[in-house]
């Protein structure tokens, strides 16, 4: 429940102005939304950008002509951010500031807590897309590297037969696979970016004419 002063008055509670459903706190939940839409996605987008730029410079040691074709998880990762920043955007937009003189609060306890969980929701699933492509493309693009350069040295060896398919395939197929794994790990930021922009549309603001 919440009380405001009345313009002007002797200093009393105007009784006309107590709000049940817009509460003085509410827009202080909703704000919680907006961090955490935004700090938990670029935890997520930077922790997945630097584990993937550790696995990319190691493997750039012993195949750098391999550097930019392992670019993309460092893409990836740097997209959740940007899920983070739309979601927070959206939300921002979804706010009413409190009437002039009466201090009358049109944001309601309905509206907060919804746009608390769309945040959450992106920012949580944004952080575990963050945590799965760093990891995977850590592993990933190490494994495309040595594959690389062993398939050199079976070449230098004179081996051209099937040598495993190292020597004519390249890490090809490796390489489709890390990618893959990576999609369906970046996959998860948008099933979050999806559900949040759906509760972010979810608003009911408080009459001021009203008594709740």
């Amino acid at each position: 429940m919440s009380r405001y002063l009345e313009d002007g008055g002797d200093g009393y509670y105007n009784e006309d102005n107590i709000s049940y459903a817009c509460t003085s706190w509410a827009p202080g939940v909703g704000f919680a939304g907006i961090v955490c839409a935004v700090v938990f996605a670029n935890i997520g987008g930077a922790y997945g950008t630097a584990r993937a730029g550790q696995g990319i410079m190691a493997m750039g040691i012993r195949s750098p002509e391999l550097l930019m074709k392992n670019i993309i998880p460092v893409v990836m990762a740097g997209v959740l951010g940007i899920y983070g920043l739309i979601v927070a955007v959206i939300l921002n937009g979804k706010f009413s500031t409190p009437e002039i003189g009466t201090g009358y609060v049109t944001y309601s306890q309905y509206s907060a807590f919804c746009h608390l969980a769309s945040g959450l929701c992106c920012g949580f699933t944004s952080l575990a897309s963050g945590i799965a492509i760093g990891i995977s493309a850590d592993a990933g693009t190490r494994a495309v590297g040595a594959q690389s350069a062993m398939a050199a040295s079976w070449k230098k060896m004179g081996f051209t037969g099937d040598a495993g398919g190292q020597a004519e395939g390249g890490g090809d197929s490796l390489f489709v696979a890390t990618i893959l794994i990576q999609v369906f790990a970046s996959n998860l930021g948008l099933y979050g970016l999806i559900v949040a922009l759906i509760m972010s549309q979810t608003d009911y603001k408080c009459d001021p004419s009203a008594n709740y």
